[in-house]
């Protein structure tokens, strides 16, 4: 109490004079310390006191320590590491099953590589700027709706021949520019030679109940698992399978003697019969 009443009345004193001179405020100064430490003038601060009022509080509770914080930040490096490691062995197992999809095409027979679908002209009209071209829609059965194709059908058929024409489309070929006119896809069609030098060309047909759209299958192998035409056009797929195309003995359409079909049947040419198809 006496300490109090004593710093009490020092501090009024300060407050009633005010500082003016640096003894003056050294006098201020020194009775806001002893104001603080609680102590009376002239006496010896308590340490014991001082070191305790001037300890570290405890972080309230919620708060993070310095130590806590340290040891969450070592947590999340060791976190992001784990992943880096996780998504690097999957890109590793990926990158290990690519060879075996390798092998796996490989093992497959190139004419199960392209996509042979049942189709219908359903407009045609004349290239503008080619002679021997017809440009074509044919309804192949897609969402998208029917594809523009051209070909070099017009010293072989009218327009009016080949308008509402059921036929076969290669349809995973690689878009090509024929003249400015985008054409998607192919038709397939058999040749044979005229003695006078010119061909007989005529579209390889699908039987009446095949579904426009339905995937063509081959005898005798497995289901057709179709490349992209990017890798069609980069392995040379059609090329590939062009020596073995051919027009059976009956006019049946096959591949080194494995006949296209539909669920109807067989697909055909009408008059053109052992002879290549393209």
């Amino acid at each position: 109490l006496q300490a109090f009443f004593l710093n009490s009345d020092r501090r009024t004193m300060v407050a009633a004079h005010p500082a003016t001179t640096p003894l003056d405020l050294l006098e201020s100064f020194i009775a806001d310390l002893e104001s603080r430490l609680n102590i009376f003038p002239g006496q010896s601060p308590d340490l014991g006191v001082v070191s305790a009022a001037n300890k570290v509080k405890a972080p309230p509770p919620g708060s993070r320590s310095v130590e806590s914080s340290a040891r969450g930040a070592t947590q999340d490096k060791k976190k992001e590491k784990k992943e880096k490691k996780a998504k690097k062995g999957a890109a590793g197992n990926s990158k290990k099953g690519a060879p075996a999809a390798a092998d796996a095409d490989a093992d497959q027979p190139d004419i199960c590589k392209l996509s042979f679908k049942v189709g219908v002209i359903t407009k045609v009209w004349t290239h503008p700027d080619a002679d021997r071209l017809y440009c074509e829609e044919i309804d192949v059965g897609e969402e998208t709706g029917p594809r523009r194709i051209a070909s070099g059908l017009r010293e072989h058929y009218t327009e009016e021949g080949m308008l509402g024409r059921r036929l076969l489309v290669i349809a995973n070929l690689k878009p090509k520019n024929l003249k400015g006119f985008k054409s998607h896809g192919m038709v397939l069609c058999a040749a044979s030679s005229n003695p006078d030098g010119s061909e007989k060309v005529e579209f390889v047909e699908p039987p009446a109940g095949a579904t426009i759209g339905e995937q063509i299958t081959f005898g005798g192998l497995p289901p057709p698992r179709p490349l992209s035409g990017a890798q069609v056009e980069k392995k040379k797929v059609f090329q590939k399978c062009l020596d073995g195309l051919r027009t059976t003995e009956e006019g049946v359409a096959a591949w080194n003697g494995h006949a296209f079909l539909t669920s109807a049947g067989p697909c055909r040419c009408p008059t053109v019969v052992d002879c290549p198809l393209r």
